[in-house]
C-alpha cells in the first residue's frame, strides 16, 4: 500500500465534512435578554427541532423558544453517517428481546414516523439530499452468514422487503474480498446529508415563529411556583414547559445522567472517487452499508462520490467524557483507514480528506429513553443509540405527549414508561463498559462466540453498543 493509512490521512481535515460546506448558514446570536415562553427546548440537534416544529404544527400560536449551547447541529446530529432508519429499537431484534408485546405497534409506529420525515422534508421544501437506497449489511466472516440469513427471515416476518446474498451476490454488488455473505434491506433505511437536514429544520422552524438562540448554554433547569426557570449566561428563559433534547450532552437532570453514556464515534471521508475507481468498486445501487461484526463499520457514498467510513472502534472515556479534546484520536483514525484498505484493495492510493469523532447516546438496552421530571414539566428524549436521524422526530413527539394535558398512545407505551437499567456510578461505569468492549472484541475474534461476561449480560437484557 503506498504510504500506508498514515499518509492516507496526512492532509484530512480535523473536522466533520457535513460542516465543511459554503453554504453553511451563520450561527444565531445568544440570548442576551430574560424571556418567556409556552415551551422552552434545550438543544438545537434533530430532536430539538424536531420537537419545536412540530409543537408549532400543534398549535401554531404557542410561543416556542429553543436555546443551544453550541451552533445548531455541531453536536451529534452533523457528526454522524447521516443513515435514516424506520427503526425505534435498534433493529427488529432487539425489539424483540426487550418489548416482544409491542413489537407490532413499534414497527408500525417506525415505519409511520419514517415516512412521516420525508412529508415534513417536502411540506417545507428542506433538501437534505435524501436517498431511500437501503441498506446492504455484510458478513466479513462465515460465522456471520447464519446470522444474516435469520435476518432477512425476521424481515419478512414483519413484512419487509429483504433477500440474502450468497458471497459470489455479496460481491457483485459491491466489489470487495472480504465479503462471506449479505443482507439487502430495500425498507427502512435512507441516506442523508445531516447537516443539511439540521440547518433545514433550524429554517423550517424560524419560518414557523420558533425563537432559536445559539451559544447559550443552560446552567441549570428549576422548577418555579409558576412553571420552569432555564438559567443562561447574562439571562433566563422562564417557561410553562420545557423538552431536554440534550442527548449525549450532559444530562440536566437525575434521570438523563444514570442511563444514558456518551460513546465517542470515529469517521473519515475520502476524496471524490473517479470513474475508473467508482468502476472498480461497482456499488451501482448506492445502498448505505454496514457489516455484521459485533463491532462494526458503516459506510456510504456521498453525492460527490466520496465515501464516508466510520464506526468498529466505540469508545466510552471516563466520567461521560464529552468535549473537544477527544474529537481526535490518532490509534482509532489510523485503524479506520487501515481497515478500509483492507475492505477496498483496489482503492490504494485513495486520500483522505477530513477525519473526525462524534459523541453516540446509548442506554442499557440500545434504544430512546424518555421520561419527565420536575413535577411533569420537564420531558426528556435521550439515548437513540446511533440511530437518531429517524428516530429523533418520534422522540421529540413523545417528549411533546409527555409535557402535554393527557395521555397519548405513545405515552402508555411500555417502551415510553418502562426506563433502562442504569449504568452504574463511576468508577465502575468505566471499568464495566471497558471490560464489556473487550469481551465483544475477543467474541468477533472467536466466531461470535460470547463470553460468560456477554451471557450474563445478555441475561438481564443490558449492554454497551454504538
Amino acid at each position: 500500500m503506498t504510504g500506508g493509512p498514515r499518509a492516507a490521512l496526512a492532509d484530512a481535515a480535523p473536522t466533520p465534512y457535513w460542516l465543511d460546506q459554503p453554504d453553511r448558514p451563520p450561527a444565531n446570536p445568544p440570548l442576551t435578554d430574560t424571556t418567556t415562553a409556552d415551551l422552552a427546548i434545550v438543544g438545537a440537534g434533530f430532536t430539538g427541532l424536531w420537537a419545536a416544529i412540530q409543537a408549532k404544527e400543534d398549535d401554531p400560536g404557542r410561543d416556542v423558544v429553543v436555546v443551544e449551547s453550541g451552533e445548531s447541529g455541531i453536536g451529534a446530529s452533523a457528526r454522524n453517517g447521516g443513515f435514516a432508519s424506520a427503526s425505534l429499537t435498534h433493529g427488529l431484534a432487539n425489539g424483540l428481546a426487550h418489548f416482544p408485546g409491542e413489537i407490532d405497534q413499534l414497527h408500525r409506529l417506525g415505519n409511520e414516523n419514517f415516512e412521516g420525515l420525508f412529508v415534513t422534508l417536502d411540506r417545507y421544501g428542506i433538501d437534505a439530499r435524501v436517498e431511500r437506497s437501503g441498506e446492504l449489511t455484510f458478513a466479513t466472516a462465515a460465522w456471520q452468514v447464519d446470522d444474516l440469513r435469520e435476518g432477512v427471515e425476521l424481515l419478512h416476518r414483519f413484512g419487509e422487503r429483504a433477500e440474502f446474498l450468497d458471497a459470489e451476490a455479496a460481491q457483485a454488488e459491491v466489489h470487495s474480498p472480504t465479503y462471506h455473505g449479505g443482507m439487502w434491506a430495500r425498507d427502512g433505511v435512507a441516506l442523508v446529508d445531516p447537516a443539511r437536514l439540521v440547518w433545514g429544520l433550524r429554517a423550517a422552524a424560524e419560518s414557523l415563529g420558533v425563537r432559536v438562540y445559539e451559544h447559550t448554554p443552560v446552567l441549570e433547569v428549576e422548577r418555579q411556583k409558576v412553571g420552569v426557570l432555564l438559567r443562561v449566561p447574562h439571562a433566563s428563559v422562564r417557561a410553562d414547559r420545557v423538552v431536554l433534547a440534550t442527548n449525549a450532552f450532559r444530562g440536566l437532570v437525575p434521570a438523563i445522567r444514570a442511563r444514558v453514556v456518551p460513546v465517542w464515534d470515529y469517521v473519515l471521508m475520502t476524496e471524490p472517487l473517479n470513474p475508473s475507481q467508482l468502476d472498480s468498486i461497482g456499488w451501482n445501487g448506492r445502498q448505505g452499508l454496514a457489516d455484521a461484526a459485533n463491532q462494526f463499520h458503516y459506510y456510504r457514498r456521498t453525492v460527490d462520490d466520496r465515501i464516508l467510513w466510520g464506526g468498529y472502534d466505540a469508545v466510552y472515556y471516563r466520567g461521560n467524557g464529552i468535549g473537544p479534546e477527544y474529537a481526535q484520536r490518532p490509534e482509532t483514525l489510523e485503524l479506520l483507514a487501515r481497515q478500509f484498505f483492507e475492505t477496498f484493495p483496489q482503492l490504494e492510493g485513495l486520500r483522505f480528506t477530513h477525519q473526525w469523532g462524534g459523541p453516540i447516546a446509548t442506554t442499557t438496552r440500545f434504544t430512546m429513553t424518555a421520561g419527565t421530571a420536575l413535577g411533569g414539566r420537564v420531558a426528556y428524549a435521550v439515548g437513540y443509540t446511533g440511530l437518531g436521524v429517524g428516530a429523533s422526530r418520534f422522540g421529540a413527539r413523545v417528549a411533546l405527549d409527555l409535557v402535554g394535558d393527557e395521555p397519548t398512545e405513545l405515552t402508555r407505551l411500555r417502551f415510553v414508561r418502562r426506563k433502562p437499567l442504569p449504568f452504574p456510578p463511576e468508577p465502575v461505569r468505566s471499568i464495566g463498559i471497558n471490560w464489556t468492549r473487550r469481551a465483544i472484541a475477543s467474541a468477533d475474534r472467536h466466531e461470535g462466540r460470547r463470553g460468560l461476561w456477554l451471557r450474563a449480560l445478555d441475561r438481564f437484557g443490558v449492554g454497551f453498543d454504538s
